[in-house]
């Protein structure tokens, strides 16, 4: 086991590699600089800020310095927020995506399970349908929409919640509905599905032959061997989750990630738009570890596969 987790490690900072590098090479290749402006600044002045940054530099030393700076946990200064670093505007606005990320991850998993569980036990009857009806509208309405409308019908007609900003409890509602309504629509589905397969499996059938308690049946035998489905979605649902939060948190005003990440990116802030995706990237990475491990702890024959490669 200590081998194989050793093996899923070293590939994660190979990924993380691979997308530094990438992103790196990407943004040197986009027309134009960070401080080009609609009216052109001296000369002098322009040399002065490459300087300043590094990027009079040539572009392998400013990599080998990026890369340095990685190790050493400085990802840089900010060219767009001054006097500033890119950690301390990653770590004043990284708790509040994890937060909008959490609270849409619980919902997510507490609503889809329970959905999926409900629709594949009554396969075929009216609750089945509707519910099946609701995942559809979830996997098909668009976040920007869904927003929107939850702000004018909940916030501003119905007045129960705020529709905007991030000051109470109150305020995590709306956008981490909005963020879980597609993974929670998709996990839905999936336990569905994994339900009625697994439902009609020997083991659940010889267990309701000895007269096991049917909600024994479903918690330790349907819904156990049924969340398999779940857990390999988790890896897509966090890169789901952080991909979504961008319209997400621009809808409702919430200070996360996503809102410099835009501005970053508007803004050719070079340093930001790297420390941003290179922290998403190791969220990312590491939920995948996370199902990896998981996996080879459900089933050994992963595992051993996973060794020998």
């Amino acid at each position: 086991m200590i081998r194989y987790v050793a093996v899923r490690a070293a590939q994660a900072l190979g990924v993380l590699w691979i997308v530094a590098t990438a992103t790196f090479g990407m943004l040197r290749l986009l027309p134009g600089g960070p401080f080009d402006r609609e009216k052109a600044l001296p000369p002098e002045i322009v040399r002065n800020v490459e300087a300043r940054y590094g990027l009079d530099q040539p572009l392998a030393q400013q990599y080998a310095s990026y890369l340095g700076g990685v190790l050493r946990g400085d990802l840089g200064p900010s060219y767009k927020y001054l006097g500033r670093d890119v950690s301390d505007v990653i770590a004043e606005s990284l708790p509040v995506s994890l937060q909008l990320g959490a609270a849409a991850l619980a919902l997510a998993l507490a609503g889809g399970v329970s959905v999926g569980l409900v629709s594949g036990m009554r396969r075929g009857r009216a609750l089945d349908r509707g519910l099946v009806m609701l995942s559809l509208l979830g996997v098909s309405v668009p976040s920007f929409v869904l927003g929107a409308a939850l702000i004018l019908g909940v916030a501003l007609y119905l007045d129960w919640l705020p529709g905007g900003l991030w000051e109470s409890p109150a305020h995590v509602l709306l956008p981490a509905l909005t963020l879980a309504a597609l993974p929670l629509a998709t996990i839905a589905q999936l336990t569905r599905a994994s339900v009625i397969e697994v439902a009609q499996r020997d083991f659940v059938r010889t267990a309701r032959a000895k007269g096991v308690p049917e909600r024994v049946v479903r918690r330790r035998h349907v819904l156990r061997n049924a969340l398999l489905a779940s857990i390999t979605y988790f890896g897509p649902l966090l890169a789901m989750l952080l991909t979504g939060s961008f319209v997400v948190e621009k809808i409702f005003a919430v200070p996360g990630m996503g809102r410099f990440f835009v501005t970053a990116v508007t803004n050719r802030d070079y340093p930001l738009v790297l420390g941003v995706t290179l922290v998403y990237a190791a969220l990312v990475v590491v939920a995948n570890l996370i199902v990896d491990l998981l996996y080879a702890w459900l089933d050994p024959r992963i595992r051993v596969r996973g060794e020998s490669e």
